[in-house]
């Protein structure tokens, strides 16, 4: 039984094959097409996905969607007449429909075969309920109560429900235009973040705030029974509706406060403009009314559902500061997110919505690690490195991550490049740039000699899985990186450059099990330095993870990586291009260009 499934038309499109219950394949549209957060259809992502399954497009028994135009149609109804929104967003709504009925003749045209080629039955699942699917039917427990909390998906910004075995009970949904994914949305570009995803960046800036704005914040949204609302006297979405841009896939969105947001806060922030005290005190804010109603919508959960395990999912169960709480503001004990909680991995929800709950199969998978993307052998690593005119050294295992150590304490950078790449928006030990944690100027000359980003944003520790309970102060599995938790205030000092600047860190816990070299790399530095960890950041700059290793090579060449390691291929960078020391002074007068 093969199931294709398919986020299109939406952020992040992506595309995955589940066969006979068990997921073998999914990747994002973005790593191949190298436009961050592509949302148009998932052409290459599905080609990918049937030749990891060795089968053609004639072979799909389901195709699953997680799109559905005829879904919340009465409340879709009754928000038109009452608010009477612009013609053009209901023509921009309705162009998205019309796309996506023609999935038949996208998936041909991608695959290049006749449509009536294709008898896959098609299922259009609903946006929230993809999102559930996705973490629930995916997760290690029988049964849970489970969040789906987002921008907005199907007239739905907020879903929850729970789950037994197979199947999904319903509690409430929330309408648009209430949602904290658009406020959260609405605020990130008023602080002059204008990119699709920046949401990340506000929740990096918070630290260095103080919540001063937070009675404001609770103007603009606050809690309503079991769920919350937006004040809309601060935004223009539900008038003008969102002007969302797509061109070439890459998705831009304009602002969407009213002029009653600007008197409330203040003139906003010129992307181009310094971030002051001022913005850093209104991210603080806006993370701290987040985590209110976050917490607020959990624990109401729990007195419909009073379980000790809970699912999350949707683009704000992407906010790790938030997760890494749940456990202290709410009854829940377990807490299950699963890689790609945001749009991408609705498309293996749709998938395993019709396995589990449509086909009513038992559930048999368990989604315990992120790497589902495409490999390559040591011959096509070799073959694009002679393209560059590159020298590598062949190695065994054992002499690999010795070497590899070796440059790690010399504090050089070290582009890690292994196996099947990381579905998702994290470097997960298979894509990744590697640091030693233990130098205070490190994250700084990342920052600056290879990410070119701004100065407040932190870098993740890989932690060994047995060695959390060590570092931090919470002992828990986190494989995707998916929660901020406290570092020990006496371990801070010993790995300052994956401390951020209030005590915290994103962690990673690796287990041997799931990824045994990267596991394996980390306990070689752990044994030659007492630190059982790596400073760990998505090999990349200013564009998707890499995904081939030409991409990768590329990457290498025009930053300032030491080293590149791609499979057993161990590179220096030529001495051409040697890396130069980089003092405190050059490093922020830099940063002052930003």
């Amino acid at each position: 039984m093969n199931i294709l499934g398919i986020n299109a038309y939406h952020g992040d499109a992506s595309a995955c094959l589940v066969q006979n219950g068990q997921l073998v394949a999914a990747v994002e549209e973005e790593r191949f097409l190298r436009i961050k957060h592509w949302a148009g259809f998932p052409s290459q992502s599905i080609r990918y996905c049937l030749d990891v399954g060795d089968i053609k497009a004639s072979d799909v028994d389901h195709i699953a969607i997680s799109f559905n135009p005829k879904a919340n149609l009465n409340q879709k109804l009754l928000f038109t007449l009452q608010n009477r929104p612009s013609l053009k967003s209901l023509l921009d709504r309705l162009s998205k429909q019309s796309k996506s009925t023609n999935i038949q003749e996208n998936i041909a045209q991608a695959c290049q075969c006749d449509a009536l080629d294709i008898k896959a039955k098609i299922h259009h699942v609903e946006h929230h309920t993809a999102h559930l699917a996705a973490t629930f039917f995916v997760s290690p427990f029988s049964e849970a109560a489970i969040l789906s909390n987002d921008g907005m998906g199907d007239f739905v910004s907020t879903l929850t429900a729970a789950g037994q075995d197979n199947h999904l009970r319903y509690f409430g949904r929330n309408y648009y235009p209430h949602s904290l994914g658009y406020l959260y949305n609405a605020i990130t570009l008023y602080l002059g973040f204008p990119n699709y995803g920046d949401e990340y960046k506000v929740m990096g800036l918070a630290p260095y705030g103080e919540p001063e704005y937070l009675e404001a914040m609770r103007k603009i949204v606050y809690p309503k029974g079991d769920s919350f609302e937006l004040n809309l006297d601060y935004f223009t979405h539900h008038k003008n509706g969102i002007a969302m841009n797509w061109e070439k896939g890459a998705p831009k969105v304009a602002p969407f406060h009213s002029q009653a947001l600007e008197k409330l806060l203040g003139i906003a922030r010129d992307p181009k403009s310094e971030v002051t005290q001022k913005h850093r005190n209104i991210a603080a804010s806006l993370q701290a009314v987040s985590e209110e109603i976050i917490y607020h919508l959990i624990n109401k959960l729990h007195d419909k559902c009073p379980s000790e395990n809970l699912c999350l999912t949707g683009g704000v169960a992407m906010n790790s500061v938030a997760n890494g709480k749940i456990a202290h503001n709410t009854p829940f004990k377990n807490i299950y997110i699963p890689v790609g909680a945001a749009d991408n991995g609705t498309a293996f929800g749709a998938a395993f919505f019709v396995w589990n709950q449509i086909l009513k199969q038992p559930r048999s998978f368990v989604l315990e690690h992120g790497y589902w993307g495409s490999e390559f052998s040591e011959a096509e690593c070799l073959k694009a490195l002679q393209k560059h005119n590159l020298q590598s050294e062949i190695l065994q295992e054992e002499n690999l991550l010795t070497k590899v150590v070796d440059a790690l304490c010399e504090g050089k950078v070290v582009g890690w490049f292994q196996g099947r790449m990381e579905f998702g928006a994290r470097a997960l030990g298979n894509r990744s740039i590697l640091a030693d944690p233990r130098r205070a100027d490190m994250r700084d000359i990342i920052n600056l000699k290879i990410k070119f980003r701004e100065k407040f944003r932190p870098f993740a520790p890989s932690i060994l899985e047995e060695n959390v309970s060590e570092y931090f102060e919470t002992d828990t599995a986190v494989p995707f990186m998916e929660k901020v938790l406290s570092i020990l205030p006496e371990k801070r000092q010993e790995i300052p450059a994956v401390t951020h600047v209030d005590g915290t860190g994103r962690l990673q816990s690796v287990s041997r099990k799931t990824n045994p070299l990267y596991w394996s790399l980390i306990k070689v530095f752990a044994e030659r330095t007492g630190v059982p960890l790596l400073l760990n950041t998505s090999f990349n700059e200013n564009e998707p993870i890499v995904c081939s290793p030409e991409e990768a090579i590329e990457c290498f060449l025009r930053t300032q990586m030491d080293l590149l390691v791609l499979g057993s291929c161990y590179v220096v960078r030529p001495a051409t291009n040697a890396t130069q020391d980089l003092d405190k002074g050059s490093i922020d007068k830099v940063f002052s260009l930003k």
